[in-house]
């Protein structure tokens, strides 16, 4: 594991964390483990590379020290795309923790290969506790062998070993399903629902006028 070089920070508030963005750092704040919070930065391009990859423990050296310290949370710009702040938390290497891991499906379905169906994937991460030192980037999950009409569910996976988590077991993951049902998902009242004819509703509008005027009459 690489060790990443943080610095104390002497200066905080919006425009000290702006100077610090303008020359690549990130803000961050470590806490954890009954110490005081200690206001930190470290290089935006440390944080964004390690987040990338799904690294979720860092070691990281301050004053030359090192700590373990585990990402807790990450905020972004309003666009969603630069790392603005980040929260890190002390932690011991035999610790257990409850962090959240991405679900990766691997394969092509038989049942989208050979039956026309489409996959869908209704959850994209799990909550997952295990010793801090075995949190896995990513859950992958195997698919090649759905069918139509199939379903996985979180009962389904299989978590590697010291990996365990709380989430409903029924909730599901992903399902294949025919295209023939994503069709007629729309409702019958929908298709039934035809537009007017310019020419007959013409037509009907001339016939209701004569009939008012021969009332008049």
């Amino acid at each position: 594991m690489e060790v990443l070089k943080i610095s104390k920070r002497e200066k905080l508030g919006t425009r000290e964390s702006c100077r610090l963005r303008r020359e690549n750092l990130t803000p961050a704040i470590i806490y954890g483990h009954g110490q005081e919070n200690q206001a930190v930065s470290l290089s935006s391009h440390d944080i964004e590379l390690a987040v990338r990859h799904g690294e979720q423990l860092l070691k990281c050296d301050l004053d030359g020290q090192e700590h373990n310290l585990l990402i807790k949370d990450v905020q972004y710009d309003y666009m969603g795309q630069e790392i603005i702040h980040v929260d890190l938390t002390r932690v011991n290497l035999d610790e257990q923790v409850d962090v959240t891991v991405p679900i990766v499906l691997r394969g092509t379905p038989v049942g989208v290969e050979n039956e026309d169906g489409v996959l869908r994937q209704q959850l994209s991460d799990l909550n997952v506790r295990c010793v801090v030192t075995n949190i896995p980037e990513e859950l992958r999950v195997a698919v090649a062998e759905m069918h139509t009409g199939d379903v996985l569910r979180i009962a389904d996976l299989e978590l590697p070993e010291g990996v365990m988590t709380d989430d409903d077991p029924e909730t599901v993951v992903a399902s294949v399903s025919v295209v023939a049902e994503e069709v007629e998902a729309v409702t019958e009242e929908e298709v039934s629902d035809e537009p007017d004819v310019i020419g007959e509703k013409a037509e009907e509008e001339s016939a209701e006028g004569e009939q008012a005027e021969s009332d008049k009459s």
